[in-house]
């Protein structure tokens, strides 16, 4: 029988996620985390069908260092994982318009992921060495590109062009894409299952909340807006991200307080978010368990919560009067009752009524009444678990196969 296991790899600029599933039924036989490469401390952890495990890979390993352990240490632990490998898929955050699917990576592709680095420039860069590091490891299989801002492609103009002179989206390509489209379009097959109704009419809003977040209006299927923009800094409050700031602010901030462009770069995207508000950390947990006796965690926990519940009602207006659901999923989503109570508590003019004892129940992947988590006489708000390596390895599988 041919397998069907498939490598999926997630390359940050210093760390490397990754796990082997099988595409047909979602089974995870690996998953596992390489971080801090290129430093002193660089490691990795997996677990390997149950069984944990973890290593130094030596000061300043690289992608190219942790693929070979993997390929020559972890997997040698269970030879048939590697012998069975069908081929390899990887996350890649930003394809531009040029990519509105799924691709087969070759010199072409590599150009064009490339060519996005200036509009993912944290993340790109970091996927190209990736794929070059997959390439060298495993030269027998093939790869494919899975790109984050592909299921954005079906918004309208509307709501992708900024008010901007038209020439800069034209001859630049300066518009909103978006991200987490993986975990988007996956969120939308599961809801359409527990609905029961077909993916072509379902209207919903899905929350991704994690480190980085983002709110998507799905009508019909398919996405018609979403909160972040031509780069994931825009939309809401995240970790370390600030979202959705007045752009005179950085005027003000290089001409009147003195700040360089790298530093407001910085700032922005790393000391902003709950970091910034918190002034302690960007650790969604801390807020929460802080909330009634920290004004720093009160203050980041309501204005996450208002930021969040704003886009959710502002994403009616793009769903033509009806709306099915809205889903939270990531981390934060799955896991953050009191998140979920608070922003769901300022949507009661949508017909949003909490049940307390179903979103309590709906913590850590644990899933009760199908994920459903306000009462049988309310709009309906769901907890769905996602799996964007099941949609990579999927993705991955069809294209191969083809």
């Amino acid at each position: 029988m041919d397998s069907k296991l498939i490598l999926v790899l997630n390359c940050g600029s210093s760390s490397l996620k990754f796990a082997i599933i099988d595409a047909v039924n979602g089974d995870e036989k690996l998953s596992g985390l390489s971080e801090c490469l290129q430093l002193d401390n660089a490691s990795i952890k997996w677990n390997l069908e149950g069984v944990k495990g973890k290593a130094d890979l030596g000061a300043g390993a690289a992608h190219e260092e942790a693929l070979t352990y993997i390929v020559d240490e972890i997997l040698s632990l269970n030879p048939a994982l590697k012998a069975n490998l069908f081929a390899i898929g990887h996350r890649v955050v930003h394809g531009g318009e040029q990519f509105t699917k799924s691709a087969v990576i070759s010199d072409e592709v590599m150009k064009g992921i490339e060519n996005c680095i200036s509009l993912a420039p944290l993340h790109n860069p970091a996927h190209l060495i990736g794929i070059r590091a997959a390439q060298k490891a495993l030269p027998a299989l093939s790869n494919v590109a899975v790109f984050d801002t592909a299921f954005h492609q079906t918004m309208p103009e509307e709501a992708y062009l900024y008010a901007l002179p038209y020439k800069l989206y034209r001859d630049n390509g300066i518009r909103r894409y978006g991200m987490h489209g993986t975990s988007h379009y996956y969120i939308s097959l599961q809801v359409a299952d527990v609905l029961q109704k077909p993916v072509s009419e379902l209207n919903i809003i899905n929350c991704h909340l994690g480190n980085g977040g983002s709110v998507c209006a799905i009508k019909n299927g398919v996405s018609v807006d979403t909160s972040m923009g031509m780069t994931p800094l825009e939309g809401l409050v995240m970790g370390t991200r600030c979202g959705d700031v007045d752009p005179a602010i950085i005027f003000h901030l290089h001409d009147e307080l003195g700040y360089s462009m790298a530093e407001i770069n910085d700032m922005l995207t790393k000391e902003s978010g709950l970091l910034g508000l918190t002034e302690k950390t960007s650790d969604c947990r801390f807020v929460e368990d802080n909330y009634d006796t920290d004004e720093a965690a009160k203050r980041a926990m309501d204005l996450y919560c208002y930021r969040l519940a704003k886009y959710i009602g502002s994403y009616t207006a793009a769903l033509d009067g009806r709306l099915d659901a809205v889903i939270f999923t990531g981390g934060i989503g799955e896991n953050s009752a009191p998140i979920r109570q608070l922003t769901l508590e300022r949507l009661g003019l949508l017909g949003f009524k909490v049940n307390e004892q179903e979103n309590l129940a709906n913590r850590f992947g644990k899933s009760s009444n199908q994920g459903i988590i306000t009462e049988k006489d309310s709009t309906i708000s769901m907890v769905i678990q996602t799996n964007e390596e099941w949609v990579i390895a999927q993705d991955t599988l069809a294209l191969v196969n083809v």
